[in-house]
């Protein structure tokens, strides 16, 4: 269903197809950010990851599996606590098929310095939440808009994530704009140039974002887990 990218990202051939209880995976890569992995996929697979000072401290060991409950256990006593979980959502390999083949509306294009006055007029009317949110930055590496007589209605960007093949993305509409499909299209025509270019779209958002949580099936994407980390100060 989903690209090998994204599988061999986020599930390791050593875990199980399906678990109750969530095995663990000893990475040295991990950033201090992401101390504490917590991933759910939807095909069954429970992962936690975590570095090896963090291993140690809750006393985890490779390859072993801990239920959900003793998790936060150990997390509670090693004083630690999850962020709360985001929604991954990925574009399965039909519907990027489907996506280069799709023509790319007039009113939408890419963003470039240029249009800084532009971008500028629409976040200072994005709501505040939206774009702390979403994280749409005109210096992202990839950037769209839709603009409507003149105006920037709809925004998104996207930017490689973590040295990954994966390219996180944001997408913000005016208010006055949402319910017409201008976030649809932004979104998906930034990411048929994101996977052209190599890259696959990685949509996330929280539980409780119902807009953006309706958005991304919109766009063609489908949910493939759910994924929390260590809050960090």
């Amino acid at each position: 269903m989903f690209s090998s990218a994204v599988t061999t990202y986020w599930k390791p051939e050593s875990a199980p197809e399906i678990s109750a209880d969530f095995t663990v995976v000893i990475d040295p890569t991990l950033s201090d950010s992401r101390s504490v992995s917590v991933l759910s996929v939807a095909d069954g697979r429970r992962l936690l990851t975590v570095t090896p000072a963090r291993a140690e401290e809750l006393a985890l060991s490779p390859a072993v599996t801990v239920s959900a409950e003793e998790l936060v256990r150990r997390l509670a006593a090693a004083g630690l606590e999850l962020n709360g979980p985001d929604h991954l959502f990925y574009l399965p390999v039909a519907q990027q098929e489907a996506l280069r083949l799709e023509p790319v509306d007039s009113q939408t294009r890419p963003l470039t310095d240029e249009d800084a006055p532009l971008f500028d007029r629409f976040t200072e009317e994005a709501p505040e939440d939206d774009l702390d949110d979403a994280f749409v930055e005109l210096d992202h590496w990839l950037v769209f808009g839709t603009i409507l007589d003149g105006r920037l209605v709809s925004a998104a960007s996207m930017y490689p994530w973590d040295g990954s093949r994966l390219a996180d993305l944001g997408v913000i509409t005016l208010p006055e704009f949402r319910g017409r499909g201008f976030g649809r299209t932004t979104v998906r025509a930034m990411s048929a140039l994101a996977i052209e270019r190599g890259y696959e779209p990685q949509y996330r958002c929280q539980f409780d974002n119902a807009s953006s949580v309706a958005l991304a099936a919109s766009a063609g994407f489908a949910l493939f887990g759910d994924w929390d980390v260590v809050a960090t100060e």
